[in-house]
């Protein structure tokens, strides 16, 4: 008994030579491919460039649906025509964001202008655990209004998503500078 208590005791003194170091956290590697554009080929009163890795769902009154099926995600696109009611139009759409102040973190406006193709507007990324990340609109302020919205198929959990958030956002910015409008 003595004998084991020695060679234990020796063991341990030898096999704690080095200190242990932890190992850094892990990291989730997401790799998206690089996106390529087309323009919408969709009879719509607007165009703009979509990605190719996407599928376009049209929808009823010119809204579109540009469906990302490997990130179960879309960005929701609505049409309406001004009919003397473009401040209604500007009034909802920031109301729409606003609406996800409960569960936002941190929202951030940017403006957009682009005089030659007449294209107007803003866009809005939501930080935290909103139903939608990022959202635009754009009008010509005479005849035309759309907005964008992404959307996840899952629950939101915002540092899960983040990744696919960036990536669509490059999109969705894509499609504001390319957007004109249709006679």
């Amino acid at each position: 008994m003595h004998k084991i208590l020695w060679f234990l005791i020796l063991v341990i003194m030898v096999s704690c030579g080095e200190e242990t170091t932890p190992k850094p956290k892990a990291y989730l590697s997401l790799e998206y491919p690089e996106p390529t554009y087309d323009s919408l080929t969709i009879d719509r009163p607007y165009s703009f460039e979509v990605a190719k890795n996407t599928s376009l769902k049209p929808l009823p009154e010119d809204w579109l649906k540009v469906q990302y099926p490997k990130l179960k995600a879309s960005v929701d696109i609505t049409y309406r025509p001004i009919k003397g009611n473009l401040r209604e139009l500007l009034i909802e759409a920031e109301k729409l964001v606003l609406e996800h102040t409960v569960k936002a973190d941190h929202i951030s406006w940017r403006d957009f202008s682009d005089s030659k193709n007449n294209v107007y507007g803003k866009m809005c990324e939501i930080a935290g655990n909103a139903a939608s990340q990022v959202q635009f609109h754009a009008t010509d302020s005479v005849n035309h209004f759309i907005k964008g919205s992404l959307f996840f198929y899952v629950k939101p959990n915002y540092d899960s998503i983040y990744p696919a958030v960036e990536y669509i956002k490059k999109d969705m910015v894509k499609m504001m500078e390319t957007l004109h409008w249709r006679k």
